[in-house]
């Protein structure tokens, strides 16, 4: 039996929704004629939904278990229910639907990372082995599924499969620096997490050799990370949820010359005004985190009488899992400070 392109054939409640939308989907492992089945081998919720469920369970490894199989048996899949997002996953390719073989590049055996979110994905925990709570990486066995309309990558051989997992789950965010900063623009980055740091590698690719890169993050700890890699040429030390402080400390170091690209891959509310007071006028916003309110960028720029372009966060652009492989390969630093902390 063939299903929908899109899922929809999977969704229990409410009906006419995709399964991203749904509050309940069907995660049988039968799959459908242009379905895939993968063998999971692990998660990678966003920042943004586990920072949330690591802080309600008090890092609590075992609460935070519970938690996250409460939410997959509840709905089929994993979609944090208060920030509304998921994450990735990689596994191995266990069975391709009839109407699919030899038409999706895949075979079975073949490793491969998501592309698409678990808030849409279905998804069967059969044991969570174990999780890392400090790279927000859930091992688990259990199975997903597919659907036509899917992307995916497989696995390179050159980078270990838990620090694919890792950068996939924000390759967006550095695929969209790529393709929106030009030689000579001012970048500003807000966040140096994973997402936040490559970006940076990306943008002082693009810029160079007129362009500025500066970074805006509150921990001084990562304020110190991003210099020791060379990753900005300004460091901002500053609270994104203070928009005057942040357009003071800015101002400081630039004076009028406001951001040509800014982008936001912060996992914590309430810092859409300082990314729109720094950015011109003729300038772009990509607002990459799930914890953005898109309202309040919205209003905080109608109140501010900016008229900055604003994109939102879509966590997929063509090619971009090649792109973040590629600042693996090109920034041994990087890569090094990525393994240290992925492959412990």
């Amino acid at each position: 039996m063939k299903g929908d392109i899109y899922g929809g054939h999977r969704v229990i409640e409410p009906k006419g929704f995709l399964p991203q939308a749904a509050t309940k989907i069907n995660n049988s492992p039968e799959i459908f004629s242009n379905e895939i089945l993968i063998d999971v081998i692990a998660l990678n919720p966003t920042s943004t939904a586990f920072n949330r469920i690591r802080t309600e369970c008090q890092g609590d490894k075992e609460k935070i278990k519970d938690t996250i199989i409460k939410i997959v048996e509840t709905q089929g899949k994993f979609q944090d229910p208060i920030t509304k997002s998921g994450g990735n996953l990689i596994g191995i390719v266990k069975k391709i639907g009839d109407d699919l073989q030899g038409k999706v590049g895949l075979k079975v055996g073949d490793k491969i990372a998501t592309l698409v979110s678990l808030s849409l994905t279905p998804l069967k925990i059969k044991k969570i082995i174990d999780i890392n709570v400090d790279t927000d990486q859930v091992f688990i066995e259990g199975d997903a599924v597919l659907f036509e309309s899917a992307i995916y990558t497989k696995l390179p051989e050159d980078l270990e499969e838990n620090l694919s997992l890792a950068i996939m789950d924000v390759a967006g965010a550095p695929a969209q620096v790529a393709v929106n900063a030009k030689p000579n623009d001012v970048v500003v980055v807000v966040g140096s997490g994973k997402a936040g740091l490559l970006c940076l590698h990306e943008a002082k690719k693009r810029v160079k050799p007129t362009g500025k890169v500066i970074c805006i993050e509150y921990s001084e700890e990562q304020c110190e990370l991003v210099r020791k890699l060379n990753l900005a040429d300004y460091v901002i030390q500053g609270n994104a949820q203070h928009p005057l402080e942040i357009l003071q400390k800015y101002q400081q170091i630039m004076g009028d010359r406001l951001a040509d690209l800014t982008i936001n891959t912060v996992n914590v509310s309430d810092t859409e005004v300082s990314t729109v007071l720094i950015t011109d006028n003729e300038g772009l916003v990509y607002f990459f985190s799930m914890s953005t309110n898109f309202a309040k960028a919205s209003l905080g720029a109608e109140g501010s009488g900016k008229y900055t372009k604003m994109l939102v966060g879509n966590g997929y652009y063509p090619g971009h899992a090649a792109v973040t492989f590629q600042i693996m390969r090109d920034n041994p630093l990087l890569k090094t400070y990525f393994e240290n902390k992925y492959l412990i």
